[in-house]
């Protein structure tokens, strides 16, 4: 004989509560897009600090170059930065572009400039150098880099980190 079968008296109610209400999709969506606002704000902010960082290493790494050029060949390298364009010059026919958005200035000695808004790093065959230092800038965010003028050697420093 056949089993009568038994009587789910939930299953009536398991029907009504399938699926999400309208008003549980457009909260999901919201947070969704709440999360996301956040997180590219964060991360546009990342990208700006690493692009100025990337910056000042680069002008780290080509006034190093600059040092070590004038050791091998036994002459003096000088590497050039022009603030208003944005460009660098090392030797070799090395040239780069600093991004507009970041701000530039240099602070060196005077007499090897050869133009007035120029900033110059003259480095000697025994590796001294004129010194100097580039800083560079974005919105609350500095990086210098600096040259000693006894040694000539480069160091790269976040201004205000501990």
């Amino acid at each position: 004989m056949a089993r009568p079968r038994a009587r789910h008296p939930q299953r009536g109610r398991r029907d009504r509560s399938r699926g999400l209400s309208l008003i549980e999709i457009v909260l999901v969506i919201a947070l969704i897009a709440g999360i996301t606002a956040i997180t590219a704000s964060a991360l546009g902010v990342g990208v700006k600090g690493a692009q100025l960082r990337e910056s000042a290493r680069t002008v780290a790494t080509q006034l190093r170059y600059t040092r070590t050029q004038a050791i091998a060949t036994g002459r003096p390298q000088r590497f050039t930065l022009d603030p208003g364009a944005h460009a660098w010059t090392a030797p070799g026919g090395r040239s780069g572009e600093i991004p507009e958005a970041i701000g530039i200035t240099f602070t060196g000695a005077r007499q090897v400039q050869r133009e007035r808004d120029e900033g110059a790093v003259l480095f000697f065959e025994d590796g001294a150098s004129t010194g100097g230092r580039v800083q560079l800038s974005r919105e609350d965010q500095v990086w210098n880099v600096d040259v000693a003028w006894l040694t000539g050697t480069v160091k790269v420093s976040r201004e205000g980190a501990p």
